[in-house]
């Protein structure tokens, strides 16, 4: 059993050290608040040991003369409803203060850690993204923020009660040494008992606390792919996946609960046992004369009030193993590397964009999905990015908006490499709208302005290049109906054109449709990028398509396969001379066009054919 004992006791000092350290953060970070509030709770604990010596003194001068000689002296009566009334009203107001400005300190830290965490997640390249779970993330900025921080409410009154252990040792040591001696036996008892306290719940509260950040990430996975979990009735494994882990997290919390419930009768206890043990010595020498019915009193009182503020040390103890969990999974974050940086270029006019792309690679891992890729598009022309699936057209995407920087080559505008623009340019000049529609909660209007201050005259016209104004005007509450959560009341090609709306409203330079139309029907489609073309502030266009009507609008196609150009020009001569885009473009028409003579009668057909 050594061995397994040295381990734990290991594990407990670890814990200790990081939780203070954790601590120390918070101290240095808000040093005016804690500094109150340890004066505060300093207050409450002076108070706490003087109320015990007032009620010694009223005892002493006012309760058993008055018993004695049957009147009270008017004198000493008002001196010891005073000093009563004035250690409670002190130590009530220490109270207050200590509690107000531990939930400062507490709650400025957790939001500060909420602000530091979003903040990078912001920082943060989208690669870095792809590797870490949204349950995850959600928990970083939530869950373990909050516990990072837990100690903290506590901490001020541990304070108070090391001056009021101090306070009460002086006092006691004073009024008389051997009743003090009792009480020195019975703090170092309390201290014992919260370490080994501490020692046991360390493990129990770490794993309680990984398993409610499991819990939250699987919760979310289920709720963000509920259509995948409901259409593939998927229903009953999830809810056994969730259940299991929620099992496991019920059972670390009974686990922590155990050892509460067995340590919180006995730390309760020990005070209880000290005023027994001071009552009996006390009485024994009260009748030897040695000391007087004040000083018992005295002593007893202060063990009966120390009894709750003492417990404060073991409510820290038990906080810090989650606090330190807490506090690594956010400076797992805080420490992540790999956050783009940012030159100081601005664009150099409000023209339409030209962008180059020099021979760009990018690689996910080891595996390269884009090779050396090379095309231009000039200002205010409409290109293409076609290809089979797996080709590198969303990779390709992402580095024209520069979520990701390339790993060779670069990605120009209007002459300028992305990476030399100052924070905040490339979203003032280029707009993506994502094949996967994102809509927000809230008004029509909401979603397309998202921020921007426009009105509804530039709102309505952005709706009516994305060919959306129709159905939005028919809507109950028109620009003020709210789509839902993530635009659920809309159909998919309504919120693609939302979407489109909300990109063309900012005016971009360059706007980059990623295959945005595919849910919305060709003559729409066709009318969205005619409209495109001939406004009055067009834009340079990339889009990614499939269909041959859409691919058939553009200037000139760039024709991807296995992450490289295989061919560009206009459409009608890549049609001719590139087979393997021939194939991937007509695909659709010749498919249907062996349906149809599958599905017609050879009679038929000769009748046709005649």
């Amino acid at each position: 059993m050594r061995g397994p004992n040295r381990v734990a006791s290991k594990v407990t000092s670890a814990v200790m050290r990081q939780g203070l350290r954790v601590l120390g953060v918070a101290i240095r970070a808000e040093k005016v608040v804690f500094a109150l509030a340890v004066l505060a709770s300093a207050v409450y604990g002076g108070m706490t040991v003087a109320s015990a010596w007032a009620l010694g003194w009223a005892t002493q001068n006012v309760v058993l003369p008055a018993f004695g000689e049957g009147r009270a002296v008017a004198g000493a009566l008002w001196t010891g409803t005073f000093l009563i009334f004035g250690t409670a009203l002190l130590k009530a107001l220490g109270v207050a203060g200590r509690r107000i400005l531990a939930g400062i300190l507490q709650y400025r830290m957790q939001a500060r850690s909420r602000r530091d965490v979003t903040k990078q997640y912001l920082r943060l390249p989208l690669s870095w993204h792809h590797r870490h779970p949204t349950g995850q993330l959600l928990s970083n900025a939530g869950a373990d923020a909050e516990a990072a921080w837990a100690p903290l409410a506590p901490l001020p009154m541990a304070v108070g009660v090391i001056v009021m252990l101090v306070t009460a040792a002086v006092a006691m040591v004073f009024t008389d040494l051997v009743l003090a001696l009792v009480g020195f036996l019975i703090f170092p008892a309390i201290a014992v008992l919260n370490l080994v306290y501490q020692r046991k719940l360390s493990p129990l509260a770490t794993r309680a606390q990984q398993l409610r950040a499991e819990v939250s990430e699987i919760a979310h996975e289920s709720f963000d792919g509920a259509l995948v979990v409901k259409t593939l009735g998927r229903e009953d494994l999830e809810t056994e996946r969730f259940q299991r882990r929620a099992h496991e997290l019920r059972d670390a919390n009974i686990a922590v609960g155990r050892v509460r419930g067995l340590f919180d009768p006995m730390l309760e206890a020990l005070p209880t046992i000290g005023v027994l043990a001071v009552l009996a010595v006390g009485s024994a020498r009260l009748s030897g004369g040695s000391i007087d019915s004040g000083d018992l009193v005295e002593v007893a009182y202060l063990f009966t009030l120390l009894a709750f503020p003492i417990r404060a040390l073991g409510w820290v103890l038990a906080e810090l193993p989650r606090s330190v969990v807490g506090w690594g999974r956010v400076q797992a974050v805080l420490d992540a590397t790999g956050s783009m940086e940012y030159g100081q270029a601005a664009p150099a006019s409000s023209a339409p964009a030209r962008l180059e792309v020099r021979d760009v690679s990018y690689s996910y891992g080891e595996a390269e999905v884009l090779h050396e890729v090379t095309f231009d598009v000039p200002a205010g022309r409409t290109v293409a990015l076609v290809g089979p699936t797996g080709s590198g057209k969303s990779t390709l995407v992402q580095l024209l908006v520069r979520l990701v920087d390339p790993g060779r080559g670069q990605v120009l505008l209007d002459g300028v490499d992305v990476r030399e623009l100052a924070h905040g340019r490339i979203a003032e000049s280029v707009a993506l709208v994502p094949q996967q529609t994102f809509l927000f909660d809230d008004t029509v209007r909401g979603n397309i302005a998202l921020g921007l201050d426009a009105g509804d005259e530039d709102v309505r016209a952005a709706l009516r290049l994305a060919q959306a104004d129709g159905f939005v005007g028919r809507l109950a509450d028109g620009l003020d109906t709210r789509v839902g959560e993530r635009g659920t009341s809309l159909s998919g090609g309504q919120r693609q054109r939302i979407a489109l709306a909300r990109a063309v409203v900012r005016r971009p330079r360059l706007l980059i449709l990623d295959d945005a139309t595919s849910s919305v029907d060709p003559q729409v489609e066709a009318k969205i990028l005619y409209g495109l073309r001939d406004a009055a502030e067009a834009s340079t266009v990339v889009v990614v398509a499939y269909r041959m009507a859409t691919i058939a609008l553009a200037d000139e196609v760039v024709y991807l396969d296995h992450g490289r150009v295989v061919d560009r020009g206009p459409h009608d001569e890549l049609i001719r001379r590139c087979a393997g885009y021939r194939n991937l473009v007509t695909a659709y028409e010749r498919e249907e066009a062996e349906r149809a003579a599958i599905d017609v009668p050879a009679g038929e057909e000769e009748e046709v054919s005649a």
